[in-house]
């Protein structure tokens, strides 16, 4: 057929319906073929696209955009929007939901607590609920149906486990993603008394003044027991060092840079902020419940210089009435567990010769020897594992060594 005899046969409008239908037929069978052996051919064709290495350079695009993501460990297998991080200590009820509340509660008080100090754990308690705290009670004599004629039990958090330390309970019950929505966490003893202290002042001077870590003065003339001259309450609102003669570099004076003349708090009433205890609870050793050593170490959590961001509060004092509790016999006074420590082995002795245990069977083993005892090999255990890590961590930089011992 000549193409202009093509042309005009398409010009007619009837012959173009009837060249349309004739074709018809031919292009389905001919897109049924593709698709058939499209079948057969794709497989080659992926091959292909492989080696020359498209697909792998497809999925290396999405790998590569997605590996930056911080996902916690354990959760890669879900999608990131459903990944809860933290928590809280906060209380739900069974059923609704609770209304909002714009004074929520966000510091926590946890002690631990034996039903022999109920008096002074009461006073606490209520002050620090009147707050607005979280309270949480870590009873180490498993005695917890006691406290409940006290109106405020069924509102705290209770955590048992017998003779076992505040460290302990901390170690396994507040792990920095769990309290991490509270700004500033109490860890105190129980033998404190509170009657002059007021919870949100002491958080105001905290925040004011910039301490990650601090604790309360404690009154020298009230308190049964003063063990470090920097703890006792001054006329400042806030002191962060101490000053006093001594053997060369046993003294303290304004150039001083190390605990205990600076950056440096007591265990027994210590307040972390929540950055500061993230770094804390990483410190904490599992198996070392006394934490004997920490203090010295504290200053490494301040989140930047010890010396600005570690300090004693004035304004806000307690009072230490130095009862004794884990391992103490029933009417047995014994010395504290927190005296001077360079007195190593020597006090030990001395100690056990003052409140040895009557053979008497009248009254209970009293264990505070025992306990003292392993505090100090838990010291020795903590040091030496400390100077072990900085030996062998090559990337790690102390950022309170002085040049001249780099």
């Amino acid at each position: 057929m000549k193409s202009s005899d093509f042309v005009s046969l398409l010009a007619d409008p009837h012959s173009r319906r009837s060249c349309f239908c004739s074709l018809l037929p031919a292009t389905s069978l001919l897109c049924l073929v593709f698709f058939v052996g499209s079948a057969f051919i794709a497989p080659d064709y992926k091959e292909k696209f492989s080696i020359w290495g498209m697909t792998d350079t497809l999925q290396n695009l999405k790998f590569n955009k997605c590996k930056d993501q911080c996902r916690p460990n354990g959760s890669e297998a879900l999608p990131e929007g459903i990944v809860a991080k933290t928590s809280n200590l906060d209380m739900r009820p069974l059923w609704g939901f609770p209304k909002k509340n714009e004074s929520s509660m966000v510091n926590l008080f946890a002690v631990a607590v034996g039903i022999k100090q109920k008096d002074l754990v009461n006073i606490m308690v209520r002050k620090f609920l009147s707050s607005n705290f979280v309270i949480m009670l870590f009873h180490y004599d498993g005695k917890v149906d006691e406290w409940k004629s006290f109106e405020w039990c069924d509102h705290v958090l209770h955590v048992s486990a017998v003779n076992q330390t505040k460290w302990w309970f901390a170690k396994r019950f507040l792990h920095p993603d769990i309290v991490a929505e509270y700004g500033y966490i109490f860890l105190w003893d129980e033998d404190l008394g509170v009657e002059s202290f007021h919870p949100q002042r002491y958080v105001s001077i905290v925040q004011r003044e910039g301490l990650e870590i601090s604790q309360p003065a404690l009154d020298p003339v009230k308190s049964s027991e003063l063990h470090h001259q920097i703890t006792a309450r001054g006329r400042k609102i806030v002191h962060r060092r101490i000053y006093k003669h001594g053997e060369s570099r046993k003294g303290c004076d304004g150039s001083s840079t190390a605990p205990p003349c600076t950056g440096w708090i007591e265990m027994m009433a210590p307040v972390f902020s929540r950055a500061a205890w993230r770094c804390v609870w990483y410190m904490i050793q599992n198996d070392l419940i006394h934490a004997w050593g920490l203090d010295m170490q504290l200053g490494y959590c301040a989140q930047g210089d010890r010396t600005k961001n570690v300090g004693v509060v004035d304004a806000e004092y307690i009072i230490h009435h130095g009862r004794p509790t884990l391992g103490g016999g029933e009417g047995n006074e014994t010395r504290s567990l927190a005296e001077d420590r360079n007195t190593g082995r020597k006090s030990i002795m001395s100690t056990e010769k003052i409140s040895a245990p009557s053979h008497s069977h009248s009254h209970p083993k009293d264990h505070r020897v025992d306990v003292r005892r392993q505090s100090y090999i838990e010291l020795d255990i903590f040091k030496k594992r400390w100077n072990k890590a900085v030996q062998e961590d090559e990337c790690w930089v102390d950022p309170y060594l002085l040049p001249a011992d780099q």
